[in-house]
């Protein structure tokens, strides 16, 4: 199946109220299951990630499985394998062809260090991994930092599981996407558990997780700003502008709030208004853009499509992590950017450089998302240059973002199904 997609005017007007934060909903359901307090998640993001892991926490506390299948779900696959690590019981983690061949082996070090006991069942290095879950007793881990925040964010949510609290010395470089390791401790203070995060190492204390005093018993969850960067791709790319996305924030705990500053270039302003923002655009002559995308590369895609629809020759750098994504996401943007006569020059570490041949083009061909969300999400927006779109596989859009399609309907995007 595909979608076809155009929009009538060119015009980007309404509201829509954002679908809420996969990155923070994930943290706070492995906090939830290690608190002994009881608190209540509000605005549990609806992404097939994070039900796919609340169905595994709800079902190892009631009837605990040998195997648990999480499908594409690398944040899941990543937070469970230190949390079930640190509990009672033997379980074994499995996921799609793609999981197994995205690595968590400098995870599963860090753990074996603290005392954990995992096995690999396949590929050394890769999942399926069987969990033997005892008290781990160690304190200091050495992890390398530079593949994925996920696998240090990991480590500090079982911190109240570690009797001797823990520190993390980072080997092989800065931390990528540092903001996600920020916006894990920043929750975890909220629970009462606080660190240092300091250049070469982050230090945790003994602490257990407990609900503030001052605070009532209910975590929100804010937007998911990730998601938020589809509506600005699509109001650079639209001739008038009057946007409102609900359940965002000023300050914000997500790194992708970096949007704000970076549509600008495109002439895209946000207005903090109550409970959400508002859009518009003026018009601007940008030309030649460079950026570093190693705190947000999540939203890499999204800038790539709208540069290359703008006719903007850009450079983009801090990349690194594309390539073990749900898939190598800059073959996938090499690819599909040819079909709007860009080109895209790769390079082994990290940067890539976009040429596109004009403003305006469209893709000639169907868009092939190689079961990545991101590529369906970041594509679509180009129907508000007047032209229609055509995305192949659509559905790939729940892992983050399941009602994306009705959001885009309900902003006047015509949506049409095709068999194919």
């Amino acid at each position: 199946m595909r979608y076809k997609i155009s929009h009538p005017t060119r015009e980007l007007k309404g509201s829509i109220n954002l679908t809420a934060s996969k990155s923070e909903s994930n943290r706070a359901l492995i906090m939830h299951a290690i608190c002994e307090e009881d608190f209540t998640i509000s605005n549990l993001a609806e992404a097939e990630d994070t039900q796919t892991l609340q169905r595994i926490l709800e079902t190892d506390v009631v009837n605990p499985k040998d195997v648990y299948d999480v499908g594409p779900a690398g944040t899941t696959i990543r937070f469970l394998t230190a949390y079930f690590a640190s509990i009672p019981g033997e379980r074994i983690l499995t996921g799609s062809d793609r999981m197994k061949k995205r690595p968590i082996k400098p995870l599963v070090d860090a753990l074996r260090q603290l005392g954990a006991r995992i096995e690999y069942t396949e590929k050394e290095g890769f999942p399926p991994v069987r969990i033997h879950g005892v008290s781990l007793k160690g304190n200091e881990a050495t992890l390398d930092p530079s593949i994925s925040s996920q696998f240090v964010t990991a480590l500090l949510l079982i911190v109240p599981m570690l009797p001797h609290g823990l520190t993390i010395r980072f080997s092989g470089g800065r931390p990528v996407s540092h903001p996600y390791i920020n916006m894990t401790l920043k929750m975890m203070e909220y629970f009462n558990v606080y660190g240092q995060y300091q250049e070469d190492c982050i230090s945790v204390s003994s602490q257990q997780y407990s609900v503030k005093e001052a605070e009532s018993n209910v975590y929100k969850i804010e937007g998911d700003w990730s998601a938020a960067s589809y509506w600005y791709a699509a109001a650079a790319l639209a001739t008038h502008v009057d946007f409102t996305i609900m359940g965002l924030k000023e300050h914000s705990l997500q790194g992708d709030s970096v949007v704000t500053q970076l549509f600008e270039f495109f002439g895209v302003h946000t207005e903090f208004i109550e409970g959400g923002i508002r859009l518009t655009r003026e018009k601007v002559n940008a030309e030649n853009l460079a950026y570093n995308f190693s705190d947000c590369p999540d939203i890499a895609q999204t800038l790539s499509v709208v540069v290359a629809a703008l006719g903007i020759p850009s450079l983009f750098n801090g990349l690194e992590t594309l390539t073990i994504k749900e898939t190598n996401r800059l073959i996938a943007l090499k690819n599909e950017l040819g079909k709007m006569k860009t080109e895209v020059k790769i390079t082994d570490n990290g940067i890539i450089e976009i040429l596109p041949e004009g403003a305006g083009v469209v893709p000639d061909s169907p868009i092939e998302c190689y079961e990545d969300h991101r590529m369906a999400m970041s594509f679509a927006p180009l129907a508000i240059l007047g032209k229609s779109v055509e995305i192949k596989d659509p559905a790939v859009v729940r892992k983050s973002y399941p009602n994306f399609w009705n959001d885009l309907r309900s902003a006047g995007f015509v949506i049409e199904e095709l068999n194919s």
